[in-house]
Parts: structure tokens; C-alpha cells; sequence
């Protein structure tokens, strides 16, 4: 009997060890990803204010000029206008989001409704295999295949936000799509069962039953495909046409906040003001990943509700 007990007090101490253990272990993992996310906002913030606390810029002047040129000074402040790169980001991001739209909710659609076992198979592969292609592999083909076709119908170099948003609209639908099929799967059966027990053909059940009470999870998936193509860099880069110019026009030259960044970055020296001003760009790609979370979280806490 003794023996008994004190296996059970062994075996007890033992579990509350490694429980000790585990806790411990969570909590230095939780502490190393603060400091990790801490460290990065803090020194990109650090940098990027650094343009206007030490280069005499000014805050206005960075977000509603429209000249780009932080070597030169004029009246002792540098032209930082941001106002280009940055309507050329928000160009982009929505032309890519209007396109993907309604090409990922009829695919969503499709597989969770309408294809046979075999055919969401395939449309899976498929999917994976876009997610896994690299993003200048989307570029190249942008740059041999979407410009020359939007120079000989559409007029003007070819490049442009329109090659921009149709190369981004292709990165982004396997991103959309995945989400959106999550977000119809999620929905109870007993929905639908409902719907068709009162009448409804199956096509009046997915467009008034199922889609509608999927639709804060479509919004939640468009905008994360919103904030990976407003983030991206390279594809469009090599197909927007890097021209630091106010977009008047879907067919011009424009450029991004990344574009413009990932050129420059290699070419500027620590410390200096044009450096400080690709900073101050980080700044705002920064926040804007930080608003496009904002807005998912208050899409789920309205769903919640």
C-alpha cells in the first residue's frame, strides 16, 4: 500500500515538473516573439521619423507632395513627396481586389458546391501550385506576357497599375480562394437544408443562404489578399514601370511604395536623406499592414456579434 502511494506522489511530482516545464518553455517563446516584433517596430519607427526629426521634412509635405527626390533640397527641406508611391500602392491593391472578387467566390463557390470529389482534388493541386510559385516567376510572365498584350490592345508602354493589378490579381486568387472556400465550408449544413425544405433551388440557396452568411468571412479573405498585394514587391516592380510620377492614368508608368523601396534601398548610404526617406516609406507600409489587421479583426468581431 505504501509502495502504491508513493509511485502516485512520484508520478504526480513528475507531471507537475513538466507542466512547470512547459509553462516555462511558452512563456520564454511568447517573450522572445515580443521582443522580436517590439524590435522591429522599434527600429523601423526610429528610422522612419528620422526624416522629419533630422532631415527637416516635413509631415505634410511627405504625404501630399508629389515630387520624389530626397537628394535635392529646396529651402533647406528635402522633396520627399510620397503622395505618387502611395496612390500607385492603393491603385494596384484595388484593381487587384475588384478582379480577384468575383473569379475566388465562384471558385469557392464551385468546389464547395457544384464539384465532384475528384474535380476539388485537382482544383486543390492547383491552387497549391499557384501559392508555391515564386513571385518573380509571376513577374517574368507580367513582363513577356501581360505588357506586350496591354500595349497592342490598350495602347501606351504596357506598363502601368493595369499590368500591376492583373499580375497581382493572379498572386493573390489562390490566397482569396483558400480562404473563401474555408469560410463556406464553415457554414452549418442545416442552412442549407432549411433552404431547400421552403423551395429554394440549390443556385437561390448558395446566392441567398450560403454566400450570405459567409460574407464576413469573403470580406475577412479579400482584404489578407489586400495586404499581401499591397506588401508585394518584386513582381510588381518589374511591370508597374518604376516611374515616380502621380498616376493619372491606368496605362502610365507609375510606381509603388515597394517598388520604389526595393530600387533604392541598395543604393542609398545609412544616415543619409535619401535613405532615411525609404524608411519613412517602410513606415507607412507598416502601418498599412497594421490597419489591414485592424480591419479583419473588427470583420470578426461583427460576425461575433
Amino acid at each position: 500500500m505504501r509502495d502504491e502511494i508513493r509511485e502516485k506522489i512520484q508520478k504526480n511530482s513528475k507531471a507537475t515538473y513538466q507542466e512547470i516545464f512547459g509553462k516555462l518553455l511558452v512563456s520564454i517563446s511568447i517573450i522572445i516573439i515580443l521582443l522580436i516584433v517590439s524590435a522591429i517596430f522599434g527600429f523601423i519607427f526610429s528610422k522612419g521619423i528620422a526624416t522629419f526629426t533630422e532631415n527637416n521634412a516635413q509631415v505634410k509635405d511627405f504625404f501630399t507632395g508629389t515630387n520624389w527626390n530626397p537628394s535635392m533640397n529646396e529651402k533647406g527641406h528635402p522633396q520627399v513627396g510620397a503622395l505618387p508611391m502611395i496612390l500607385g500602392s492603393f491603385g494596384v491593391t484595388l484593381l487587384a481586389a475588384i478582379f480577384v472578387t468575383p473569379f475566388a467566390i465562384g471558385t469557392a463557390l464551385y468546389i464547395t458546391e457544384l464539384a465532384s470529389k475528384k474535380m476539388k482534388k485537382i482544383l486543390q493541386i492547383v491552387i497549391e501550385l499557384l501559392v508555391g510559385i515564386p513571385s518573380v516567376v509571376y513577374g517574368f510572365i507580367g513582363l513577356n506576357v501581360v505588357v506586350p498584350f496591354i500595349r497592342e490592345n490598350f495602347g501606351g508602354t504596357g506598363y502601368g497599375i493595369l499590368a500591376g493589378a492583373v499580375v497581382l490579381f493572379v498572386m493573390i486568387l489562390p490566397t482569396v480562394t483558400s480562404l473563401t472556400v474555408d469560410s463556406l465550408k464553415a457554414v452549418p449544413k442545416h442552412y442549407r437544408s432549411a433552404s431547400l425544405a421552403l423551395g429554394a433551388t440549390p443556385w437561390q440557396t448558395m446566392f441567398h443562404v450560403t454566400l450570405k452568411a459567409a460574407t464576413s468571412g469573403i470580406l475577412t479573405a479579400i482584404v489578407f489578399g489586400m495586404a499581401r498585394a499591397f506588401g508585394e514587391a518584386l513582381a510588381v516592380q518589374m511591370v508597374i514601370g518604376n516611374a515616380s510620377l502621380m498616376p493619372t492614368s491606368l496605362l502610365n508608368p507609375a510606381s509603388t511604395l515597394t517598388s520604389v523601396l526595393t530600387m533604392g534601398i541598395g543604393n542609398t548610404v545609412m544616415g543619409t536623406v535619401g535613405n532615411n526617406a525609404l524608411w519613412s516609406l517602410a513606415l507607412v507600409l507598416l502601418a498599412m499592414s497594421l490597419i489591414f489587421n485592424l480591419i479583419v479583426r473588427l470583420i470578426g468581431r461583427k460576425d461575433i456579434k
